[in-house]
């Protein structure tokens, strides 16, 4: 993916729609609060979010160690009935997270251990502690390089340090985000899952607006 061509838009005006995107607001309520027309704060956030994914892009090559949670999730979809796993016209998606750390996400065309064991093999290191559900497309962990503990959440939750919850919790902010948008526009759905995990990976407001200002400097000015 590349970013092509400068921003039109004043650095101030730029600087206000930033503060406005950090915040987590939609580029209409940006565009009422900034002064610019909807489409000319759709396309800036569109630039963003690119721009987020380019560089989450290049750290994605950064592997993880200790202890990591692994699940998948589905998102979008507009038929009724069945969730998670199996849900039509939805999204699979899979997620590692080191604990005390970052997360990790990756659109997926299913959740077979075909499909998910080269993106652990390639993200975490070798005698890591890797925690997930009993999802079959785990068992090929327990004859791998990682250490292999699963919960069963037909029984709990929770055992100890035997969980999840990390990785979940990312899932349910994820969703919370993307549902005030009233839908994602499917060509973009990546570039939006990819802005949920810096939001995630970058607690402090004042830290992600300074380095998506850094980033708009090297991209857009």
């Amino acid at each position: 993916m590349g970013i092509v061509g400068k921003s039109r838009l004043s650095h101030y005006k730029q600087d206000r729609l930033i503060e406005h995107f950090v915040s987590g607001s939609t580029s209409l309520t940006a565009a009422r609060l900034c002064g610019v027309n909807r489409k000319t704060s759709s396309y800036f956030f569109l630039r963003l979010r690119e721009i987020i994914a380019l560089e989450l892009e290049v750290e994605s090559e950064a592997m993880f160690g200790g202890e990591i949670e692994v699940d998948e999730s589905y998102f979008g979809g507009r038929r009724k009935g069945r969730c998670g796993r199996g849900a039509g016209g939805k999204i699979p998606v899979f997620g590692l997270l080191k604990r005390g750390g970052k997360v990790y996400t990756k659109i997926i065309p299913n959740a077979s251990s075909a499909t998910l064991m080269p993106i652990m093999e390639r993200k975490i290191v070798p005698d890591s502690i890797v925690y997930s559900d009993s999802w079959k497309g785990y068992n090929v962990l327990d004859v791998s390089a990682f250490k292999h503990f699963r919960i069963n959440h037909s029984e709990l939750f929770a055992d100890k340090q035997n969980h999840i919850n990390g990785i979940e919790n990312f899932w349910n902010q994820a969703k919370r985000h993307m549902r005030k948008f009233n839908g994602v526009p499917k060509a973009q759905f990546g570039l939006y899952l990819k802005e949920c995990e810096w939001r995630f990976n970058n607690s402090d407001p004042l830290d992600k607006s300074s380095q998506i200002k850094q980033w708009v400097n090297r991209y857009l000015r």
